[in-house]
């Protein structure tokens, strides 16, 4: 396993102006990045803030910049403008025996057994390849694939060959794990194999980066998150700060339900079906409740509950962007 140079003293937050004051120290941090093709900025000043052993999601619509950020933190290709620090390397390669990457384009080679392609993606990062050839058993039955470890690459669906891969870029136990939209393309059982990797790699030190559109595994995986769109970075925090921008919401179902009871809840009040959705008002909702009551709506059902991220996502980035992202997905 790689280890941090003791001799380099770790980024902290606090060094990085614009970014923000923690006092825990970065496993990637970057101020300013800019990256222009033809003539447009694709990534226009992004700064990130990835502290050592969180698990970070970057969000955001197709198209936003998320994969071009990504790369230019980990040098595959060079900012136009702005500054980033990989592992407190200056020089992302510098670290880059230290960093496991799955890149949104899968491939490997379809003539290799499971097993084999592992080991060669350890190999490239350095692991001897009987290291390699031992840890990809390990990973695979712990990843449910156990009896594939002999089968080659093309006998695989796309799915278990997405889980090779990604297994591929942890069998040399990285201190930084970089994936590009891993989730895309699995089904859910695959998907939540996935998710109890990444949390295995939180707990074993490791600090995992990755890129999303889809709200909910960020909003079950995240320690921090900064959201992109138009290239620029729109939103940095926790998952809590982000559903935090928005006021509590009501969910409310009536005990009689008619057209005239529109007229009597908040203007921006919807109906999903079931219940009666708006916002907790200012002075709080007893008053309109008691009168909802006296007018004999009555109340068969009241919870008050937090917006989720989905929620949050909508109100910073916008419904269109959104719906986009999500017709990507499906």
């Amino acid at each position: 396993m790689a280890f941090r140079d003791p001799r380099r003293p770790a980024t902290t937050i606090s060094e990085n102006k614009g970014i923000g004051r923690v006092s825990q120290s970065l496993a990637v941090s970057a101020t300013g990045l800019v990256k222009k093709f033809g003539g447009r900025r694709v990534v226009d000043g992004v700064d990130l803030a990835v502290p050592a052993g969180t698990i970070y999601g970057v969000l955001g619509p197709n198209g936003a910049g998320k994969t071009t950020t990504l790369r230019m933190l980990l040098g595959i290709i060079e900012p136009d403008e702005g500054e980033r620090t990989l592992l407190s390397c200056r020089h992302p390669r510098d670290a880059s025996d230290r960093v496991g990457y799955l890149p949104e384009e899968r491939g490997l080679y379809p003539a290799m057994k499971a097993r084999e392609a592992i080991a060669f993606m350890g190999a490239l990062r350095g692991l001897p390849w009987g290291t390699g050839r031992k840890r990809a058993v390990e990973l695979m039955e712990n990843a449910g694939l156990g009896y594939a470890v002999d089968t080659k690459i093309r006998k695989l669906s796309k799915g278990m060959a997405q889980l090779v891969q990604l297994l591929g870029s942890v069998v040399h136990q990285p201190d930084l794990l970089v994936l590009d939209e891993p989730f895309s393309g699995l089904d859910p059982v695959n998907q939540e194999n996935l998710e109890k990797l990444i949390r295995g790699e939180q707990a074993r030190g490791a600090t995992v980066l990755f890129s999303t559109h889809v709200m909910a595994h960020a909003e079950r995986l995240c320690d921090r998150l900064a959201i992109i769109a138009g290239g620029k970075r729109r939103f940095e925090g926790t998952v809590n700060d982000a559903r935090g921008r928005l006021p509590m919401q009501a969910h409310y179902t009536p005990e009689r339900d008619d057209p005239g009871i529109a007229a009597m809840l908040p203007g921006d009040a919807r109906h999903d079906g079931q219940a009666w959705i708006f916002p907790v008002p200012d002075g709080g909702i007893e008053a309109m409740l008691m009168r909802l009551t006296q007018s004999g709506h009555g109340v068969a059902g009241l919870s008050i509950e937090r917006p989720g991220l989905h929620d949050a996502f909508v109100q910073i980035v916008g419904a269109k962007a959104l719906a986009e992202a999500e017709a990507e997905a499906r």
